[in-house]
């Protein structure tokens, strides 16, 4: 005994107690039957507690019976049939609305209306309204309805409404003078009145299309910064790029680093100032940052060098667009300014230095790699100072001449191991570069395509 009810958010299965509520279970399957609860909205969604429907108007006052209507307005309500063995215990219940009009010292009475749950365990509704069924199938679609925005009354701002319903098992007889139709009938003029947003209905903007593209953008670069800020490659997705900081381009590939800082620090105090270059050929790519300590410098600045002349080139300045800066020192402070290698804090960079096992046993004037070769040296210098047979002190040079032939091939094998750290230092510091300024590049593109956009705007704003 259940039926199928097709909503604007997905179906919902329905299992009645026929035994337990015979009355109330005939009411709801002949309602169904003859499509009574079809383009009925949910009129009254409340978030972790229930949905009502099953009012064809939405209003919430009207309905009837399936007895009022075969036999007229006088039958228009029933007495609830209220079990008390069946309790309100879990998420999808499916009970009937007590009518308006009817007291609850007398039981109350039911037409139309009914109720599904939203929650679990409200058992202060045990004993107050008829339970006669449970959801089956559908759970997804009552945690859709749970999400809804609704009014400050429950009225869900987009419909959600019973498109269709569908008998799947009816244990009763039809009653006489039911008439079953062929078709779904169509909604009413007082159904399509009550619409608010329907269901497949797109919200447009209204207003300037341009106004309309500006906000859609907004949106948009809110939305990918806040994935950045989730994935940890932006302290917070608000960061704004530093003040005093200037982007120069158009630079010309012979200008220096020394050159280039000595003419902004005219304006100011100059925290760093470095052309961008190539990893591999390290040809300046013509373009630089330029970082003041104050940011009314970097503004004097940026109104009185844009276009000069430098080394035969017109330079362009701008404010720098790039967050990398920031973002290096909020990962510095979150992690407590710690030394560390690879963004971890338990890796660190390698050193010439031991710190480990056998430093206490030693003089603290021998720190080096080599402490015990020289130490054991020293040993040896002065047991061959003591006097000693002819025979033992020609054994004991052959002895010193084959520690120090060791020592030796020792000193080139950790001279050898010193080279291939440099070239692997070196090789690691110009991958660091290689990216920093590929980073940089991109930042200069992203401000040129930024530059390019506003001047479209303009130009069209201009038209």
């Amino acid at each position: 005994m259940s039926v199928l009810i097709e909503t604007s958010l997905g179906d919902l299965v329905i299992d009645l107690y026929t035994d337990e509520c015979p009355k109330t279970s005939l009411n709801f399957l002949k309602l169904c039957k003859i499509k009574y609860y079809n383009f009925s909205p949910f009129f009254n969604v409340q978030k972790d507690f229930m949905a009502q429907t099953g009012d064809p108007t939405g209003k919430g006052d009207q309905g009837e019976s399936i007895y009022g209507i075969l036999n007229g307005p006088s039958q228009r309500y029933f007495p609830a049939e209220i079990n008390p063995k069946l309790k309100h215990k879990r998420k999808g219940m499916v009970s009937m609305a007590v009518a308006a009009d009817a007291s609850m010292e007398s039981g109350g009475v039911s037409g139309s209306q009914f109720f599904i749950t939203l929650g679990d365990d409200l058992d202060y509704l045990d004993g107050k309204y008829t339970l006669f069924g449970e959801v089956a199938e559908g759970f997804e679609v009552l945690d859709k309805m749970n999400e809804a925005y609704c009014d400050e009354k429950g009225r869900p701002f987009r419909d959600i409404r019973i498109k269709h319903t569908v008998v799947l098992d009816d244990p009763f007889p039809d009653p006489e003078g039911l008439q079953v139709p062929d078709q779904s009938p169509l909604p009413t003029k007082e159904q399509m009145e009550s619409m608010r947003i329907a269901d497949d209905e797109d919200i447009e903007e209204i207003g300037d299309p341009e106004e309309i593209e500006k906000r859609a953008r907004e949106r948009e670069a809110k939305a990918h910064a806040l994935t950045l800020e989730m994935i940890g490659d932006l302290p917070f997705a608000e960061v704004k790029p530093p003040e005093n900081v200037l982007f120069v381009c158009k630079l010309n590939p012979v200008t220096r680093d020394e050159d280039l800082e000595m003419i902004f620090s005219r304006f100011g105090p100059i925290h760093s100032c470095e052309i961008i270059r190539d990893r591999q050929t390290g040809e300046s790519l013509s373009y630089a940052f330029v970082e003041f300590e104050n940011k009314e410098d970097a503004e004097e600045a940026y109104f009185k060098m844009q276009s000069v002349l430098i080394d035969d080139r017109r330079i362009h300045v701008d404010f720098s667009q790039s967050v990398s800066k920031l973002h290096k020192d909020w990962i510095s402070k979150r992690t407590g300014n710690k030394e560390s290698m690879g963004g971890f804090d338990n890796l660190q960079k390698r050193t010439r230095y031991r710190d480990g096992e056998g430093h206490n046993n030693r003089d603290e004037n021998y720190d080096l790699l080599f402490d015990t070769n020289k130490k054991d040296n020293k040993r040896h210098k002065t047991d061959d100072d003591r006097p000693r047979h002819s025979s033992s002190r020609k054994d004991d040079d052959r002895k010193s001449s084959s520690r120090k032939e060791s020592d030796r091939d020792s000193s080139r094998r950790d001279s050898g191991r010193r080279d291939d750290r440099r070239d692997y230092d070196r090789k690691r510091d110009d991958r660091r570069d290689y990216d920093r300024k590929r980073d940089d590049r991109r930042d200069y593109d992203r401000h040129r395509d930024r530059r390019d956009d506003g001047r479209r705007e303009d130009r069209d704003r201009r038209r």
